[in-house]
């Protein structure tokens, strides 16, 4: 019964009672408008409310001062304007039954002097942060006394705005570099002894406490162990949590474990797939059996399954289940309705994390309606028109949404997929043993258009002839594209593709030379897998870095291999021809800023520079539709019904969608099917 499901017990924090097990810990994705978290934020922490989580902690990082500037859309609680629009959200949250918190935090040196007021970066000494590259300023006696006072008045800002309480960021930012021996070299009262570096970590909870009393809810997220031989170890970590507890001034402690200073220590506290699930969960239950205190953690437990056993286990109190809401908001509604199969899972492809660090706002690789709640629901509803016959040509993530979507408006679905399977690039992805969860996004879909009556021809190469045999409404042509070969001025022939690896249709020669002109995951995962299979390499891109379209949490696990696997990386040169040498392969290189050429003789080159569609059924079809395939943007930007009528005689309506398009990636194409979907 759901009322003995674990994750479904209440949970009394203090003086608040939690509705069940599931939270959103605090991060942030850069939803904030002038670092308020004004209509945009508001709505996304209210959907996952609607959900059903017990708590969602907002303002991941949000900011006390302004000496630390925000990194990645971080919130401003240091000014008073962001009260009112706490006191919005908050209701709205509370409205739905769900508490609400929020992080604060001095960044310290995990940010940038060269913005917003341009005041130097501080830590406790002045030791250089890798992942942002400040030199910061060793903090002073006058430092830690405003900061303690910002702390504070923070903390009051977050009680006015109607939250429920404040948890204080104490992993890899200023106050916990106090703790660390990799961080803090001083040699006054803020150094040397356990005692000494948690000074001031005691002066800012006395000063929080003294602004909101004993009754509010306070915790900390804080490291436990850095795992680093030069950092603080599992010892002195616990020794800080009994110490903490053992103040009587915190309500709870929201486990970490790692350091986070560049992005390949990152990428083992915020793992993505190829990780083993829940990594941290064994040690956070030491925490907990420690401190006999109420913990919280999240890393990587993005399944109902896991996140079930660690409450049942007592390894936590509240469990973080923070990037599989960003995939599905209703996951707790869901688990209580007994419909946990329709859970859409985080396939933990890091695609939401890694747009954060690179500045940009937070999506899920597979649910675009999250960050955009203001406009696409998450619950796809029934239409108000007529059902219509909707043709979908092409069984990818683009081709699955728009059958997905089209069918749950009410809409009869056929779906042709020349292969045996359906899912695209995708599936291919999935060859790479360490992304298999990828596939994921496909089985997920595939399930869905299966309970919504979707009618599914695959191994079915389908032409003109066939989608007319259907009497189509609607055309919808996801036919993705193919290897895009054809920049070389010459040799297209000699070369193969990463299609052609990751596919296993290409046998790797002894030495190879690989060229990646698109910067994403596909030449980085037929490099590895080329690698790891004894090759020798040579990764050769026109960019100044190794792919620039993969973010900080993903970049490291591939150049790891890179490293272990001696693949030597060649920047700034562009593969312009192929020709044959005897029996090898003689490769030209042309670096733009020397003008200068240079081969390379190598057994086999492969070659990764995105795709060009697949358009030919597409363009037969488009001299008989309604609208000649033309896409009323403005229409479809503010989800209105396309209406465009270039051809009144046509019989039918046709898009194209994904990359049947242009070459982008797999939310591009799911995003492209679920907006226009939505207006039929």
């Amino acid at each position: 019964m759901a009322t003995q499901d674990p994750l479904l017990q209440s949970y009394q924090l203090k003086h608040l009672t939690l509705r069940n097990r599931i939270m959103s810990t605090a991060h942030e994705p850069a939803y904030s408008e002038d670092g308020m978290p004004k209509e945009r934020y508001r709505l996304y922490h209210q959907e996952k409310a609607k959900g059903g989580m017990a708590m969602t902690m907002i303002g991941g990082s949000s900011i006390i001062s302004p000496d630390s500037p925000e990194a990645f859309g971080n919130l401003h609680v240091y000014k008073d304007e962001i009260v009112p629009w706490f006191r919005e959200l908050s209701d709205a949250c509370h409205q739905e039954d769900t508490a609400v918190m929020c992080q604060i935090t001095h960044l310290g040196r995990r940010t940038s002097w060269s913005q917003d007021d341009w005041l130097p970066v501080l830590a406790p000494s002045p030791v250089r942060e890798p992942a942002h590259r400040a030199f910061p300023k060793q903090a002073e006696d006058w430092d830690l006394a405003r900061i303690t006072r910002d702390y504070a008045a923070a903390a009051a800002r977050c009680q006015a705005g109607g939250l429920d309480g404040v948890e204080i960021e104490a992993y890899g930012h200023f106050m916990d570099a106090f703790w660390s021996p990799a961080t803090n070299h001083r040699d006054d009262d803020y150094g040397g002894s356990l005692e000494n570096r948690l000074r001031f970590t005691f002066a800012v909870i006395d000063a929080i406490r003294k602004e909101v009393g004993a009754a509010y809810i306070l915790g900390l997220r804080l490291v436990v162990d850095e795992d680093w031989d030069k950092g603080l170890s599992r010892e002195e970590g616990l020794e800080i949590a009994q110490r903490l507890v053992g103040s009587g001034q915190v309500d709870f402690l929201n486990v970490i474990r790692g350091h986070i200073d560049s992005d390949e220590s990152l990428s083992h506290v915020i793992p993505n797939m190829g990780a083993r699930s829940s990594p941290h969960l064994d040690f956070t239950g030491e925490v907990r059996a420690a401190t006999r205190f109420p913990v919280f953690h999240a890393a990587r437990i993005n399944d109902v399954a896991t996140a079930r056993h660690a409450v049942a286990e007592g390894k936590l109190d509240m469990v973080g289940m923070t990037r599989a809401h960003l995939a599905d908001p209703h996951i707790t509604r869901k688990i209580m309705a007994g419909r946990e199969e329709e859970i859409r899972p985080c396939v933990g492809a890091g695609y939401c994390i890694d747009r954060i660090y690179e500045g940009r706002s937070a999506y899920c690789i597979h649910n675009p309606a999250t960050g955009r709640e203001a406009t696409i629901p998450q619950e796809v509803q029934r239409g108000p028109g007529p059902a219509k016959k909707v043709v979908v040509v092409g069984g990818g993530p683009a081709g699955l949404e728009a059958a997905r979507v089209s069918a749950a408006r009410g809409h009869e679905v056929v779906l042709f997929e020349a292969a045996s399977e359906p899912g695209g690039q995708v599936r291919l992805t999935a060859q790479l043993q360490r992304r298999r969860e990828i596939i994921g996004i496909v089985d997920w879909r595939v399930e869905r258009c299966a309970d919504l009556g979707v009618t599914l021809k695959t191994s079915s190469y389908a032409e003109a002839a066939d989608v007319l045999a259907e009497s189509p409404d609607i055309v919808i042509v996801a036919t993705g594209g193919l290897p895009n070969t054809g920049f070389l001025e010459a040799g297209e022939d000699l070369v193969v593709t990463s299609w052609d690896v990751l596919a296993g249709d290409s046998k790797a020669a002894q030495e190879i030379l690989l060229f990646d002109d698109n910067g994403a995951h596909p030449g980085m995962m037929a490099a590895e897998s080329l690698a790891c299979a004894g090759a020798t390499l040579e990764y050769v891109t026109p960019e100044r870095s190794v792919a620039p379209e993969i973010g900080g949490t993903n970049s490291p696990i591939y150049l790891k291999a890179f490293s272990e696997c001696g693949v030597k990386i060649t920047l700034t040169e562009r593969l312009t021809a192929v020709r044959r040498d005897g029996n090898r392969l003689a490769a030209t290189l042309f670096n733009e800023y020397s003008k200068t050429s240079q081969e390379r003789l190598v057994d086999q080159v492969v070659v990764e520079h995105g795709t060009l569609p697949l358009d030919e059924l597409y363009f037969e079809l488009k001299p008989d539709s309604v609208n000649q395939g033309a896409v009323d943007y403005d229409a479809l930007i503010t989800m209105q019904p396309q209406a465009l009528a270039a051809n009144p005689d046509g019989s039918y309506q046709l898009f194209r969608v994904g990359d049947a398009v242009s070459s982008r990636n797999i939310h591009a194409a799911i995003y492209d099917s679920l907006r226009l979907c939505l207006t039929f």
